[in-house]
């Protein structure tokens, strides 16, 4: 089951370091917004973006499988229809606790084998606004 609680949304904002993909370079955008919301708030956001060099005075990387950081959390901005590749990247990896898909983008079937891989699944949600709801 996807994470819906308030409490379990909670234990996942503390959380430190969030690969954002599809971190967008444009002011204005929820991708942009977002994303530095989040990092004005002490979190360690890694930009992945293959159209992309520099998002917030950062390296941004071309795809997760190229993040040599560790990573807790894949925060994806992308269409619905591209969540099930990037769930697959995310699964490649040891190191990511969490999948969060922005509001309005959901795939139940990637949700559910991050789910069986163990992994936590946040779906159809902002963070910036479940931040300001529980954290800030």
């Amino acid at each position: 089951m996807p994470v819906d609680t308030a409490e379990e949304i909670e234990e996942i904002l503390e959380y430190e370091t969030i690969a954002v993909v599809g971190c967008s370079s444009t002011p204005g955008k929820a991708a942009h917004d977002v994303p530095k919301y989040l990092l004005e708030r002490g979190y360690d956001v890694i930009p992945v973006n293959p159209y992309a060099d520099e998002i917030f005075e950062r390296e941004v990387y071309d795809s997760l499988d190229e993040v040599d950081a560790e990573i807790d959390v894949v925060c994806i901005f992308r269409p619905s229809e591209e969540v099930s590749g990037i769930v697959d990247a995310a699964l490649e990896r040891d190191d990511v606790t969490v999948v969060w898909t922005q509001q309005g983008i959901r795939d139940d079937e990637a949700a559910a084998r991050a789910e069986d891989d163990g992994r936590r699944v946040v779906q159809d949600r902002c963070m910036k606004v479940e931040h300001r709801r529980l954290a800030a």
